[in-house]
């Protein structure tokens, strides 16, 4: 098991690599295959996809999976490289902040995200406080443990198109100020954006704000000029490589 001491040590080059306007690129990982590829390719931290880590090991993601599934494979990525491992542990699946932050810390990951869609309820999405709360409860208990995990706050508004689209940005950079007062370190409004929102919403949220880029199609340094401070992958680092199999092998069929 790694010591606090070392964890820290991560949580903190983590946390140091959130620079707004000079954005770390966390690239979007699901096994130890892919974190390697990732750290060869000289990435200093790593961010592991709920997604991906579903489709690799045959389950759902929206919870498909239990947390102890996803920690069996954080602990293999974890063991593979010697980088800050960040994780996406969707809505929590319903375990409770102080499970959360010791399971993740027993496998040596130093940051997480946590969405406002709560799949195992119906996908109901959580009110802004509670999410809120949900935020502060994992800070305590990442505070309890010794280990200042990096904390990304995600909001679902825009990928569930949700209530009026006039106000949504409104709307979201509200409810992700909540989460930023509540113990976030940075925070994520999922989606795709166009510039000016983008650029907006780094401007008026308090915290470095977490972009979601496609990795074979956008330009590396369109962002850094809207002032965002995290750039992943989601799904489609994984979506892209599975395209690039297909057309390899399509030729042997």
């Amino acid at each position: 098991m790694t010591s606090t001491q070392e964890l820290n040590a991560r949580a903190t080059a983590l946390l140091e690599l959130h620079r707004p306007g000079d954005p770390v690129v966390l690239p979007t990982v699901w096994d130890a295959w892919s974190a390697r590829t990732a750290v060869d390719a000289r990435f200093v931290a790593l961010t592991v996809g709920s997604h991906p880590v579903a489709d690799s090991i045959g389950k759902s993601d929206n919870e498909g999976m239990s947390f102890d599934d996803l920690l069996t494979r954080v602990a293999h990525i974890t063991g593979a490289v010697d980088v800050p491992v960040s994780v996406d542990i969707e809505a929590g699946y319903g375990e409770s902040a102080q499970r959360l932050i010791s399971g993740l810390l027993e496998v040596g990951a130093v940051g997480l995200n946590i969405e406002d869609t709560v799949h195992s309820e119906g996908r109901r999405l959580r009110s802004s406080t509670e999410h809120a709360e949900f935020v502060g409860a994992l800070r305590g208990a990442a505070d309890d443990a010794g280990v200042h995990v990096v904390v990304n706050a995600r909001t679902d508004l825009f990928i569930r198109k949700d209530g009026d689209e006039a106000d949504r940005v409104d709307r979201a950079i509200a409810r992700l100020s909540e989460s930023a007062a509540a113990g976030a370190d940075s925070l994520y409004p999922v989606g795709r954006h166009e510039p000016d929102v983008l650029r907006r919403l780094a401007a008026e949220l308090p915290l470095p704000v977490n972009a979601l880029a496609v990795p074979d199609a956008d330009d590396p340094a369109s962002f850094a000029p809207l002032g965002v401070g995290r750039i992943s992958f989601g799904p489609l680092l994984q979506a892209a490589l599975g395209k690039a199999a297909a057309d390899v092998l399509g030729r042997w069929r």
